[in-house]
């Protein structure tokens, strides 16, 4: 359970943290963000990974 708390509690702050970044200096430009799409397919091969299927 602390150890979630933990993790929790972490995820929050990196959260905050970006939000400020934001607040402080605007979105930034379409050019230096990475499309969802490339972001979702890589988090999707991590779990593939992590967790192969099982034939």
């Amino acid at each position: 359970m602390r150890a979630y708390a933990a993790r929790t509690r972490a995820n929050a702050d990196q959260f905050a943290a970006v939000l400020e970044d934001i607040a402080t200096n605007g979105l930034p430009s379409v050019e230096d963000c990475t499309p969802w799409e490339e972001l979702r397919e890589a988090h999707l091969a991590r779990l593939a990974a992590q967790r192969p299927a099982v034939a």
